[in-house]
């Protein structure tokens, strides 16, 4: 059966949040359903539609921002309370707009993600996740990592409260009371969580995890361990998923999986076996999709999916048909109430039209009084800077409320700036200061009108760490700017991972000193990313990282006056070296630095470099022929008699192409890790080997790998 849906724009509220729009639950059978969003306003808007226009059933005062919006109520009734998180109160409103609840909470931070069930309230901050029972203090637990969401599994089902936290360091830990019960790994950062179905499965204990990287899982949570049923991986490169709703949108009987994206995309997953999901729909709004919900709102009869926006717009893909298609010579007639909502719109536009230019009259006039104030306009703007482990590169998506005229980027550290399919603006470079204080990077980028969203690309070098800025220019007047700025790491390209090969022949760094729990951990903050800022619970943590580009890896241990670490590449060590010297040295903190080198890491990281050097050389190649092959082509006027290879490379051009542009700087960027490999092997030493490194990027070029092995051996 094919899926059929038509787009219909309700009304546009302000920013949203994630997980900040509801369905109130519908008064019959197929009646429409009432919709409630909460905005960065600290608005909540409740509205229903009434001969296809939307009709406010109440609406609140502006106040804090809005970080959470949920339905409660006593179990086995409708849950058609609305409970909203703002800063670090909770406040409960009835279906009308009445406000029965404001409970401030002990705690310090914001509210980030809130459950409720019944008379239980489940919070979390940052870090810190407590459980309310009738608004009275119950269990506590501190998170190691930053906590993304919350999910309580249904209490009518497994008889007892079993939270379920989803946090940042790709984990999923299970709780009782005030402990942990078990942790569950996951393949990425987990970003939402969902019942299965909307009630946790047949057992209850079926969740449904989205992940920061697009990857979709589902996990039964059994009172002593997790049962991993199935996971889809983000193949087609999609954004990270931000909500998910279950919701029979097929009548079908069976519920689908309603999925909505951090890039627009909103999915709908059928389940036409027991097996795995399968993608049954898709359909792109211009803007990350916040929030998701099934149900009946524009028709009676006609159900639909609801996707709120970050910009706070609430679009429904409805199963009416929004067109229809009429023969040549056919008269189409419209139906009273469409010619009374075409009417209604040509009016709203005119009046919309006449407000705008007395508006901008009025701003006119005033920016030309002596006496007048200018005021710079606030406007939001949703950043994200992440580490993709597919292609070893740092993904910034900025996403702003108005349309965005100008990003210019700037870098104090040498990067290079990576294609994007979906990147629609002009970009242009700039001459930079060469000085080491100065600029390496200097990029502007011009979007093309109603612009929200730019996603940018971006590859660093491991060993140069630095600042990189984003300053964001909207179509506003007066023009405004917002700068914002991403820390560029020592060990920018390792990525947090749950284990490690221990039997790779590894490298030794420990230091020990003067130091406390607090201070080391913040040396580790600053050198390597996906570490919580805050000092983890406990006397002593133990992290592992794998490099995303070589492949090698790293395990970092450390209590108060000492630290461990551990790495198959020696460049790594001599990195977290200088940096963490350095960083003492700032504090005036002696450190008693010791080292244990082992050679046969040399051996081994080289030989995972090298089918990586070989394949680049080899592509490079391909695409410096590609020039000559075609001019052969076009004077001889056929390719027959060319050998298979170049006929190949004549016929796979346009990738091969594609491929090299989407990866400039590749080649010199391996050529540089082996140099400083190189130099790293013998600095370790105590012997200086830089004036060797000239024959060493002459072997490079179409070198063997046993002569690249001996050339690294006979130089000691």
């Amino acid at each position: 059966m094919e899926v059929s849906l038509s787009r219909v724009d309700y009304l546009q509220v302000g920013v949203t949040a994630q997980k900040t729009m509801r369905l109130l639950p519908a008064s019959g059978r197929r009646a429409t359903q009432k919709v409630v969003v909460g905005d960065q306003d600290g608005v909540i808007t409740c509205f229903g539609m009434k001969k296809g226009e939307p009709v406010t059933v109440f609406k609140t005062l502006p106040g804090p921002k809005i970080a959470r919006l949920e339905l409660g109520g006593a179990l086995n009734t409708p849950q058609e309370k609305v409970f909203v998180a703002t800063g670090s109160e909770v406040r409960g409103f009835t279906k009308r707009g009445k406000q029965f609840l404001s409970f401030e909470t002990n705690l310090t931070e914001d509210i980030k993600a809130m459950h409720i069930s019944g008379a239980d309230l489940f919070l979390c901050a940052s870090y810190i996740y407590n459980h309310y029972c009738d608004c009275k203090d119950k269990h506590y637990y501190l998170s190691r990592d930053k906590i993304n969401d919350i999910l309580c599994l249904p209490v009518d089902k497994v008889n007892c409260i079993t939270p379920v936290l989803a946090c940042q360091d790709r984990v999923l830990r299970v709780l009782q009371g005030s402990d942990l019960l078990y942790e569950v790994e996951v393949p990425g950062p987990p970003t939402v969580l969902a019942l299965n179905n909307g009630d946790g499965g047949d057992s209850g204990e079926e969740i449904v995890y989205g992940t920061s990287d697009g990857k979709l899982g589902l996990i039964q949570i059994t009172g002593s361990a997790s049962v991993p049923k199935w996971d889809i991986d983000n193949e087609k490169k999609r954004g990270g998923i931000l909500c998910i709703d279950s919701f029979d949108i097929l009548r079908d009987g069976v519920k689908e999986l309603l999925v909505g994206r951090d890039d627009g995309v909103l999915e709908i997953y059928s389940f036409e076996s027991a097996d795995d999901p399968v993608l049954r729909y898709d359909y792109v709004l211009s803007e990350s999709i916040s929030s998701i919900q099934g149900g009946c709102v524009g028709k009676d009869g006609y159900d639909e999916v609801l996707a709120c926006t970050y910009s706070g717009w609430l679009t429904g893909l409805t199963t009416e048909l929004a067109y229809r298609e009429g023969g040549s010579g056919e008269e189409l007639k419209l139906s009273q109430e469409m010619q009374s909502k075409i009417s209604s719109l040509r009016n709203e536009v005119e009046h919309l039209q006449m407000k705008v230019l007395g508006e901008r009259e009025k701003y006119q006039q005033s920016s030309q009084s002596s006496s007048a104030v200018s005021s710079v306009p606030a406007f939001s703007v949703n950043d994200k800077f992440t580490l993709n482990k597919d292609d070893a590169s740092y993904s910034l998506i900025l996403e702003v409320q108005a349309a965005i005229d100008i990003i210019l980027v700037q870098s104090d550290v040498p990067v290079d700036l990576l294609d994007v399919d979906k990147n629609s603006a002009v970009v242009s470079f700039s001459n930079c200061d060469s000085d080491p204080n100065g600029n390496c990077l200097l990029a502007t980028y011009r979007c093309q009108a109603n612009t929200t969203r730019l996603e940018l690309k971006i590859r660093s070098i491991e060993g140069r760490y630095g600042t990189l800025q984003a300053y964001v220019t909207p179509r506003t007047q007066p023009k405004t700017c917002q700068v914002y700025q991403y820390q560029i790491k020592p060990l920018s390209l390792h990525q947090r991972t749950h284990s490690i090969d221990h039997d790779r022949p590894m490298n030794a760094l420990v230091l020990k000193g003067q130091f406390s729990f607090a201070e080391i951990h913040s040396w580790v903050v600053f050198c390597l990313p996906e570490v919580p800022e805050r000092t983890p619970p406990g006397e002593s943590v133990t992290f592992y990282f794998q490099n995303t580009f070589l492949g090698t890896q790293l395990e970092s241990t450390y209590r108060i006056g000492e630290g461990c670490f551990k790495s198959d590449n020696i460049s790594t060590i001599s990195i977290l070296k200088d940096v963490l010297s350095k960083e003492a040295t700032k504090r005036k903190i002696n450190l008693n630095i010791s080292f244990d080198i082992n050679e046969e890491s040399v051996r081994h990281t080289l030989k995972l470099i090298h089918p990586k050097l070989e394949y680049q050389q080899l592509l490079a190649k391909k695409v410096h022929l590609i020039d000559a092959l075609r001019e052969l082509q076009v004077q001889e006027g056929n390719v027959d008699f060319l050998v298979p290879e170049y006929r190949s490379i004549l016929e796979e051009a346009d990738q091969l192409l594609e491929e090299y542009k989407k990866q400039p700087a590749h080649l010199e960027r391996l050529y540089g890790m082996i140099t400083d490999l190189f130099i790293d092997k013998f600095k370790f030493r105590g012997t200086n080997v830089k004036s060797k490194v000239p024959l060493l990027l002459e072997l490079l070029d179409g070198c063997e790998q046993d002569r690249l092995i001996a050339f690294f051996e006979a130089a000691s």
